[in-house]
């Protein structure tokens, strides 16, 4: 528990004083003294549970000594690797191969060279060719103030 005893009386002190100021005027001093009772051991009481529920609160963890021997054995998870592999070569290649499709008149995506040991799946990448955005140049005013009443919900 946190504290000590002397809190629980201080925490019945003030419940005695609280019923104390709050009863003083309006009954006789045998009501007073006694609901002060009352409340001292309220009161009393309640920091009784206060200081048990603030003790499981701030109880710090428990901390292992040392490594346990299952932890020791496998050392999977213990170290972890930042680096990242350099791929410059790659990113070169695929620049030269954008470029030389950029030059040329065919809209096929070039192809890339298959690494040793890489998947089917990787063999079979094409880059996102996305469509041209259309300019607005060439259309009737129609059919924009359609467009535009459409996307509005008007």
């Amino acid at each position: 528990m946190l504290g000590s005893w002397r809190w629980n009386v201080g925490f019945g002190i003030a419940g005695v004083g609280l019923t104390v100021i709050f009863s003083l005027g309006n009954n006789p001093m045998s009501v007073i003294l006694m609901r002060s009772l009352y409340a001292f051991v309220a009161f009393f009481v309640v920091a009784f549970a206060a200081r048990f529920v603030l003790g499981v609160i701030l109880q710090p963890p428990a901390i292992p000594m040392g490594p346990s021997e299952e932890e020791a054995e496998d050392p999977r998870g213990a170290e972890m690797d930042l680096r990242t592999p350099d791929e410059s070569d790659d990113l070169n290649q695929l620049l030269k191969a954008q470029l030389q499709q950029g030059a040329s008149s065919s809209p096929q995506p070039a192809t890339q060279p298959v690494k040793e040991g890489a998947n089917e799946g990787a063999s079979s990448f094409k880059p996102l060719s996305p469509p041209q955005l259309v300019s607005t140049a060439g259309k009737q005013p129609e059919e924009l103030a359609k467009a535009v009443r459409h996307l509005t919900g008007e």
